[in-house]
């Protein structure tokens, strides 16, 4: 992510200018944007006129700047692409105000945002700008007769293939070398930096092998990790060892891991955790809250008009916040978020037990 510009306007507001660099990018932007913000940019529309009749332009589009009042947004990943909905409010065409738009925000396209941010979105576009120096990484878990090659996203990680074939011993031989000759295949494909080649057995070394006798420069991308399984259950081993954290410092998925793995921890020792809305208040008021552990669908829908919850989740942030303990905001896209989801969507790592 490129911000641009930053800039105070009135009201309290702030106007940032953001660039998306990556589908990353477009899924950051989804929980920093909510209904009743402004965003501007540049897109296409066919004319309307006052009559709700569309002119005859034979489909054609014309291109102009609009601004909208937000009222939706929504991730499509599999488009890489933001829509972002609302109420035109400016635009270089006067008479197409007040009419609703949808924006169709990619990669590349700059944006403006006009909104009061809150700390925790903040800290996700300054996240999403230092992780753009971060290189893109596949893992690839292998094993007798199977491999699967999964990307690592910081939305989560996205299974892009599974290869079945048959094992290697005696006559099936050949169709061992077919396997690791499609697996390559794959993985050339990528436009990845680093390559972590996982599993359980000797199987992987000799994938290993077979790479670097036919693709040297796919080879070359590779570190080796034992796991005792492959797929997702083998993504899950090699993120919770930190092997991606080897050739990136760190990112957001291997981090919620490690949170949920200890929450879940504390949890069974009846120590130092809290879980759900009403617990987690608690702590926060108490001053108790180490670490606030809290799911990004979660947050967006608290926030809006179709929050279930009593409290307020902005109370609960402000309030950890203001007594010393962090905020990590978790990717619903991601097991260790499937996993806060179950405990209520918001959970705390504690400095003490509370009784």
């Amino acid at each position: 992510m490129q911000i641009k510009d930053r800039e105070q306007v009135e009201g309290g507001r702030e106007r940032v200018t953001v660039v998306p660099e990556s589908v990353d990018d477009l899924w950051h932007l989804q929980y920093v944007l909510e209904p009743g913000d402004r965003v501007a940019g540049d897109t296409t529309r066919r004319i309307q006129r006052n009559d709700d009749q569309m002119r005859d332009t034979g489909g054609e589009r014309e291109h102009m700047w609009v601004a909208i009042a937000v009222e939706t947004v929504e991730f499509h990943k599999f488009a890489n692409r933001l829509r972002v909905g609302g109420e035109i409010v400016a635009c270089s065409r006067e008479d197409q105000l007040g009419f609703h738009h949808t924006l169709n925000v990619e990669a590349r396209d700059e944006l403006s945002i006009e909104k009061r941010f809150k700390p925790d979105q903040k800290a996700r576009l300054e996240e999403a700008e230092e992780a753009t120096e971060n290189p893109d990484v596949a893992i690839a878990t292998v094993e007798e007769g199977q491999a699967h090659v999964h990307s690592v996203a910081q939305y989560g990680t996205e299974e892009r293939a599974t290869i079945t074939g048959t094992t290697g011993k005696g006559e099936y031989a050949r169709g061992r070398s077919e396997l690791f000759e499609e697996l390559a295949t794959v993985l050339k494909r990528l436009e990845v930096d680093a390559i972590i080649l996982a599993g359980p057995g000797f199987t992987k070394q000799d994938a290993y092998k077979y790479l670097e006798e036919n693709e040297p420069e796919v080879a070359e991308l590779i570190t080796m990790v034992d796991t005792a399984a492959v797929g997702d259950r083998g993504v899950h081993e090699v993120l919770k060892r930190g092997a991606v954290a080897d050739v990136q410092e760190e990112t957001r998925i291997e981090s919620e891991a490690e949170y949920i793995d200890e929450l879940t921890r504390r949890m069974a020792e009846g120590a130092k955790a809290a879980y759900g809305p009403e617990q987690v208040q608690q702590a926060a008021e108490f001053g108790a809250i180490e670490r606030l552990l809290v799911l990004d669908d979660r947050l967006q829908k608290e926030r809006g008009p179709d929050g279930e919850w009593a409290i307020s989740v902005d109370d609960i942030v402000r309030t950890t916040e203001q007594k010393g303990g962090d905020v990590t905001v978790f990717s619903s896209e991601f097991p260790p978020g499937q996993q806060l989801s179950n405990l209520g969507g918001i959970a705390a790592l504690l400095r003490y037990r509370l009784e």
